[in-house]
């Protein structure tokens, strides 16, 4: 490479190499002047390369110590498959996200509070519950792969549905909430998303480890039963480097 290479050249260079695993996930990436060195170009355009690499979140800088690849590549979020009963408990998996991880070979960890609350306004309004009264369970996780913050997500449930069942509690067993449901009179036959990107809050960014110029995918999930009722919610906040969304439906064949 030619010490007149644009940083975009650099970059192009940089994430090849990560992608090979000439620099392996999760690995120190040389210093600037390093890189600067072996790719033979100066180190301000190294420095440059390596900001378009954070902002994709393919790198991040560890204050003292130096740049590390992200140790997790993107994982693919199959909305097709990840709702169906066998997919969620397929080996005694607490539901769709510890099963996708175990099949990675990921180790799921998760923050978890859950008690009675007030939803918001959207989320009574969806699902029939009074938004002034602690009318819903809300059961709030910071959720971890390989140590790595990976998602957070609020789920709310209608407390007429949920109080006193293992939903309101930390296991909630095998197959996750929505197996519970199922259990209880109240299966999800029909699933909606809406997805937007948007900026990271600050409490996000935070707990995400992302920064300001980086997106969320922020999903508003609903699960309706079979005579079209809405019985749960869920808010999912997910970084789109880390995140692939797959979602597969039948077409009308007209």
């Amino acid at each position: 490479m030619t010490s007149t290479a644009s940083y975009r050249q650099v970059a192009d260079t940089i994430r090849r190499f990560i992608h090979d695993g000439t620099y392996p996930r999760g690995s120190l990436l040389p210093n600037e002047d390093t890189l600067a060195d072996e790719l033979g170009v100066h180190r301000a355009t190294v420095n440059k390369a390596l900001k378009i690499l954070k902002a994709e979140g393919l790198v991040y800088v560890h204050m003292g110590v130096g740049t590390y690849v992200h140790k997790l590549p993107p994982i693919l979020r199959n909305a097709a498959v990840r709702h169906s009963r066998a997919h969620r408990e397929r080996g005694g998996a607490r539901g769709s996200l510890a099963s996708e991880l175990e099949q990675l070979g990921y180790s799921l960890d998760n923050q978890t509070t859950i008690g009675p609350g007030r939803p918001p306004a959207e989320v009574a309004e969806v699902l029939g519950v009074d938004p002034d009264n602690d009318s819903v369970i809300i059961r709030a996780r910071r959720m971890y792969a390989e140590g790595v913050p990976i998602q957070i997500v609020t789920t709310y449930i209608p407390r007429s549905i949920a109080e006193g069942t293992p939903m309101a509690e930390r296991d909630p067993g095998v197959g996750g909430i929505s197996s519970r449901l199922a259990e209880l009179g109240h299966a999800q036959v029909d699933i909606q998303e809406d997805v937007d990107v948007r900026p990271p809050t600050d409490e996000e960014a935070r707990f995400l480890r992302m920064t300001p110029d980086q997106r969320v995918y922020e999903i508003f999930h609903m699960g309706l039963t079979r005579d079209d009722q809405p019985v749960k919610v869920n808010l999912y906040v997910l970084p789109t480097y880390q995140w692939k969304l797959r979602y597969r439906y039948s077409a009308d064949p007209d």
